[in-house]
C-alpha cells in the first residue's frame, strides 16, 4: 500500500490514516455528478464519470495535498424526467447531502475542500452547499463546474473546440461526447452520434442562448423536451477520443495547480464589526 502522503483516495485510507492526513494538510475533493440522460449516443454516467475523472487526474498529479472522495453520483434533474433513466434528487435534499459530507470532512480535521461539479443544474446548489459550510462551520470551500477549467487559459479553446458558439458545446455535444470517447468508448453508442442545437440557441436571441462556456444575460430555464428532441445540445458529430484526452488533461492540471495555490493560502479570519456584542445568535446552526 502508498504511504498517506502518496495515496490520493479517500476511500482507501483507514481511520487513523485519515487522522495523518489531516496532519499533513491534504485538501479533499468532491466530485458531484448526475444519472441523467445524455441523448442517443452517451450513457447515463456522463456527469458523474467526467468530474471524477477530471478530479482523479488532479489528485493524482498532487497526491502529496490532495484526496478525491468517491463520486456523489446523483444530483437535481427534475427538468429532465421526460427523459426515461434521469433519476432526479431534490434540491434541497442534494444541498443537505453535499453540506453533510463537507461538514464530515470538517469535524474530523479538515479544514479546505474542493467541490468539482459535473452537472450544470447542480451548479447553484454546490455554490449554496460551499457557502453553507463557510457560514455554519470553521472550514473552508471552493467550488466548480469541472469545464471551467479549461478556460484559465483562454487561448485553450482554439486548439480543440470546432462546434458553434453558443450551442456546439452544451448537453452531451461536442466536449462531452470527447470526453466519453476518450474515458470510456466502450459506453458510446458510435452508430448513433447525432447533432442537435437547442431551439433556445436557434432562436438567435442576445439575451437568452446557453454553451458551457457562456451564456446570456436572461436566464430562461425550461423542460428540457421543450428545446431538445434527442436529449443532445450540441454539435456532438464533432467530437473525437484526442480532444477528450486534451481537455481531461487540461482541467486536471489546472485544478491541481489550483489546489497547490489553495494549500498554500492563508484563510482570512472573520471580523464582526458591531459595535456591541450580538444578544442572539444568527439564525442558522453554526455546530
Amino acid at each position: 500500500m502508498p504511504s498517506v502522503r502518496d495515496e490520493y483516495r479517500f476511500d482507501e485510507l483507514t481511520w487513523p490514516e485519515v487522522n495523518e492526513a489531516v496532519k499533513l494538510g491534504k485538501i479533499p475533493i468532491i466530485p458531484t455528478g448526475s444519472v441523467e440522460q445524455h441523448g442517443h449516443h452517451l450513457p447515463l454516467k456522463v456527469d458523474h464519470l467526467c468530474a471524477n475523472a477530471v478530479a482523479t487526474a488532479a489528485a493524482r498529479l498532487r497526491p502529496e495535498i490532495s484526496l478525491v472522495l468517491p463520486p456523489v453520483s446523483y444530483g437535481y434533474v427534475h427538468h429532465v424526467m421526460d427523459f426515461p433513466g434521469s433519476i432526479n434528487i431534490h434540491f434541497e435534499h442534494f444541498i443537505q447531502f453535499v453540506l453533510d459530507i463537507c461538514k464530515s470532512l470538517a469535524y474530523h480535521g479538515f479544514k479546505k475542500m474542493v467541490i468539482v461539479n459535473g452537472h450544470g443544474s447542480n451548479g447553484p446548489l454546490v455554490d449554496l452547499a460551499a457557502r453553507r459550510l463557510v457560514v455554519e462551520t470553521d472550514a473552508h470551500c471552493v467550488f466548480c463546474n469541472w469545464w471551467q477549467l479549461l478556460q484559465v487559459d483562454p487561448e485553450f479553446s482554439s486548439r480543440w473546440r470546432e462546434s458553434v458558439f453558443p450551442g456546439g458545446c452544451a448537453h452531451a455535444g461536442e466536449l462531452e461526447t470527447s470526453m466519453l470517447l476518450h474515458l470510456a468508448p466502450e459506453s458510446v453508442r458510435a452508430d448513433k452520434i447525432k447533432s442537435e442545437i437547442a431551439k433556445t440557441n436557434k432562436r438567435e436571441s442576445r439575451f437568452t442562448y446557453t454553451d458551457l462556456f457562456g451564456s446570456g444575460a436572461v436566464g430562461d430555464v425550461q423542460w428540457t423536451s421543450q428545446f431538445s428532441d434527442s436529449g443532445v445540445m450540441g454539435e456532438a458529430e464533432k467530437a473525437t477520443a484526442e480532444k477528450g484526452k486534451l481537455c481531461l488533461e487540461e482541467a486536471s492540471r489546472n485544478l491541481s495547480d489550483y489546489i497547490a495555490e489553495y494549500h498554500a493560502r492563508e484563510i482570512e479570519p472573520r471580523v464582526r464589526h458591531q459595535g456591541s456584542e450580538p444578544t442572539f445568535p444568527l439564525s442558522f446552526p453554526t455546530d
